[in-house]
């Protein structure tokens, strides 16, 4: 039986519960632990998770938007939810790489809120995202290029850390000996950004920047940085038996922050032949 929406959960699998929120033609937003996908109408319209660039970070960097152009359009159209219409209207962006951009964003986080199937934990009935609607997409659709872009991912490099861990390079050949685009994602990993951050620095897409840190992983030259275990706080010293008890309020350390085709050009390929066919 499927739950009452607005309840929490923390047993259902976010791809069950969102296969069940398809077939009721449900509009609003599901949150699991890493992030949000919204739904209009049983269709996804947007994800958005914490470890992935959002749209604006991906116009903006890429230089395919100035961002005065992308917080106008926020401030004129955040509160009707209107913010990709804005852009479009306002002749800001194409209405195509708008709809482009959207689409890889929209794969890019749902490929971390789904991967690994977590558990949903809540849905609002309702809800919108403030960007407004731009292309929806059929959960059927989401959830199997998400499985995909696992299995592509595993088979170049089986160790899921090097997605989300900070990354750091390992010393062995020179990024002038790698493929352009390998290189370029090389000279950014630097012991302290995660793959977003360097996707972010690069203004590319997330996944295509995964595809290029797991062939580093693989080839041996970026290893994920674990995060250093404090050192536990030393007993105090037994105090004289005449002097009262005391107890030490010093704290311990705290830890540190610890050649076939490109797949996305092969995705961009069949999301470009399903907008002609619409």
């Amino acid at each position: 039986m499927t739950p009452p929406t607005g309840t929490l959960r923390t047993d259902e699998p976010a791809s069950a519960r969102l296969g069940a929120l398809a077939e009721q033609g449900a509009t609003g937003a599901l949150s699991t632990e890493t992030g949000i996908v919204y739904l209009a109408a049983g269709h996804v319209v947007h994800v958005e998770s914490a470890v992935t660039p959002d749209l604006g970070d991906l116009l903006t960097h890429s230089g395919a938007l100035a961002p005065d152009g992308w917080w106008e359009a926020i401030d004129q159209a955040g509160r009707r939810c209107r913010v990709g219409r804005q852009l479009v209207d306002s002749g800001h962006l194409a209405a195509g790489a708008l709809e482009l951009c959207h689409l890889g964003a929209l794969f890019d986080a749902a490929y971390f809120v789904l991967a690994h199937d977590g558990p949903a934990l809540r849905f609002r009935p309702g809800a919108a995202h403030w960007l407004g609607a731009v292309r929806s997409v059929p959960v059927d659709t989401v959830l199997r290029e998400s499985r995909r872009r696992r299995e592509l991912l595993h088979r170049i490099w089986p160790e899921p850390a090097v997605d989300r861990a900070p990354l750091a390079r390992v010393p062995g050949p020179d990024a002038a000996d790698l493929p352009a685009r390998r290189g370029r994602t090389l000279a950014e990993v630097d012991g302290v950004r995660t793959a977003a951050q360097i996707a972010t620095a690069l203004a590319c897409r997330t996944f295509h920047t995964l595809v290029e840190l797991r062939r580093l992983a693989a080839a041996g030259l970026v290893t994920p940085v674990a995060p250093l275990v404090p050192a536990p706080t030393p007993a105090p010293a037994p105090a004289p038996a005449s002097a009262p008890a005391t107890v030490s309020a010093e704290p311990g350390p705290s830890p540190r922050p610890a050649a076939p085709d490109e797949p996305d050009t092969a995705l961009l390929r069949r999301l470009l032949h399903a907008l002609e066919a619409l």
